[in-house]
């Protein structure tokens, strides 16, 4: 009885791989037929995207400060005050060349890559105050990084801590609504977290 079984057992498998392999054969053929439409897009005017306009009279700059640390993120915050940035996270290359036409991915990508910087920026700026107890200037940084629709958990997190020590747990619950429209990977552990917190 043990080799019909067994038999039976092989057949499975082999039918299992065929249509696995199946499907990712018709993937892979799909990608690369949206990439090759990608790839020959024409170039596309950039006005219509959502440009990130840093607000440098609204955060809290310390022009006195010969802290290190603070003096590096308000540099940063400063030189990208001039730079074009967009929030471009969780769009693919090739949706973007679709989008916009091929010739404009290197542009597309160096102004994701400036958001990238100033979210990772904001959120250390913010955290520099935080561990200071300083949570006024904390969260005036943490809550314009929201607003720009940040993927940086920390960001959250501290924030929502913020909200707790103000004895203002509710307004987790606005924070929950902005990260669930995130196009973030980071958007579950972000929600876990934060319902951790307003749980405490």
């Amino acid at each position: 009885m043990k080799y019909p079984i067994f038999l039976c057992f092989v057949i499975i498998s082999i039918f299992t791989y065929i249509a696995a392999k199946k499907k990712y054969d018709d993937g892979m053929a799909s990608f690369w037929e949206k990439e090759q439409q990608a790839n020959k897009t024409r170039k596309k005017p950039l006005d219509s995207l959502d440009y990130i306009s840093i607000p440098i009279d609204k955060l809290p700059i310390d022009k006195n400060t010969t802290d290190q640390y603070l003096l590096e993120y308000q540099e940063l915050i400063n030189d990208l005050s001039v730079q074009k940035i967009v929030n471009l996270t969780g769009i693919t290359n090739t949706d973007l060349k679709l989008q916009y036409g091929a010739a404009n991915l290197n542009t597309l990508m160096e102004y994701d890559q400036n958001f990238t910087l100033l979210a990772r920026t904001l959120s250390k700026w913010g955290e520099y105050y935080f561990t200071k107890e300083q949570y006024d200037k904390a969260k005036n940084i943490l809550e314009y990084a929201v607003t720009i629709r940040s993927d940086v958990k920390g960001t959250y997190c501290m924030l929502a801590e913020i909200y707790c020590k103000e004895f203002h747990p509710e307004k987790i619950d606005d924070l929950l609504s902005v990260v669930e429209t995130l196009n973030t990977i980071m958007k579950n552990a972000i929600i876990l977290d934060l319902n951790k917190i307003k749980n405490t």
